[in-house]
């Protein structure tokens, strides 16, 4: 399962995940500058628990060395597409926590749950040898946030059908439990010296994202993020949407609603619209023109249902107008 978008907007423009996904583009293409001297690389800025728990090895290393390696093996990464997977969810879930905390008690929250994911390996593999890198147990903390504050969210999931692409909308909460679930299998099943997967850095960080979500939530953000967050107020809704039809059974044309922002209202706006019908999921665009107000129909001219003689309905979208995006 590939998650594409959750259908839960955010409010702002989440900077700081957005400057998180940057910093590690960033430190990947360091990375690929070290060559052929990546394994000492990753050896010296990943997490290695041997170095922790074996004197003539921990030797080697400074304090400071042996500290800031809790941070900075979060920032490393294997491969191209690993990568990509830890940032495509990051960017899917991250926006929604940061909304929720705010922009500065989201950065301190994504590095405890990564320095905590990585307690969490160190301890459960304490004499292993291999380098740990990445950002996966920082994101598991995420993602275990999101499921707190959005379990009833729907997460839209591509499911390739040999080549035929199925887009289903699944809710938070079975998306991230079956994840969670798989993580405790590959974690059981798995050998700490013969897994190149830290397993139980995901699931550390997951139980410690929840746990302090519930902490950094009991404190009310402070003044300087709040001041941040009227600077970073989205004017556009999401450029992907999900529209729920509706449509009588003898009638043809299928009706649904869209919604755009005052800000969009004057400027006109593009968006991808996915429709859920049946077992059918389709993926077009729609073009919203400048002007259009609340309760205005765009009519999309043969995408309704089909008849019997190869004629289709239309479908008819209406204008809702939001103060922020979903809102």
């Amino acid at each position: 399962m590939l998650p594409i978008r959750d259908t839960t907007p955010s409010k702002n423009y989440p900077v700081v995940n957005n400057s998180i996904i940057g910093i590690n583009i960033v430190f990947f293409l360091v990375q690929l500058a070290q060559g052929s001297g990546f394994d000492s690389y990753a050896y010296v800025y990943g997490l290695v628990p041997a170095r922790y728990s074996i004197p003539h090895i921990s030797s080697y290393f400074s304090t400071v060395q042996q500290l800031t390696s809790f941070v900075t093996f979060m920032f490393l990464h294997g491969g191209f597409w690993h990568l990509i997977g830890n940032m495509w969810s990051l960017y899917i879930f991250g926006d929604n926590v940061e909304d929720s905390l705010g922009h500065l008690r989201y950065l301190f929250f994504y590095l405890l749950c990564g320095m905590t994911s990585g307690f969490s390996h160190l301890l459960l593999n304490i004499n292993s040898n291999v380098p740990t890198i990445g950002a996966s147990g920082a994101i598991a903390g995420i993602m275990g946030a999101y499921l707190i504050l959005h379990p009833r969210s729907k997460i839209l999931t591509l499911i390739p059908i040999i080549f035929i692409p199925w887009f289903i909308e699944v809710p938070a909460f079975l998306f991230i439990g079956i994840w969670f679930a798989m993580q405790m299998l590959n974690a059981a099943g798995s050998h700490a010296a013969s897994s190149g997967i830290a397993w139980w850095a995901h699931i550390g960080g997951f139980v410690f994202g929840i746990l302090f979500l519930k902490l950094f939530l009991f404190y009310p953000d402070i003044g300087k993020s709040a001041t941040i967050g009227q600077m970073t107020r989205k004017r556009r809704s999401h450029r992907m949407q999900v529209v729920r039809i509706s449509g009588a059974g003898n009638d043809a044309n299928l009706y649904g609603q869209i919604v755009i922002t005052k800000y969009e209202v004057l400027t006109g706006t593009r968006k991808t619209v996915n429709i859920p019908w049946g077992f059918h999921n389709r993926l077009f665009k729609v073009v919203v023109p400048s002007g259009s107000r609340e309760g205005n129909i765009l009519r999309l001219k043969g995408l309704g249902r089909q008849l019997p003689d190869g004629d289709s309905g239309d479908l008819y979208l209406k204008i809702k107008v939001a103060d922020t995006e979903g809102r």
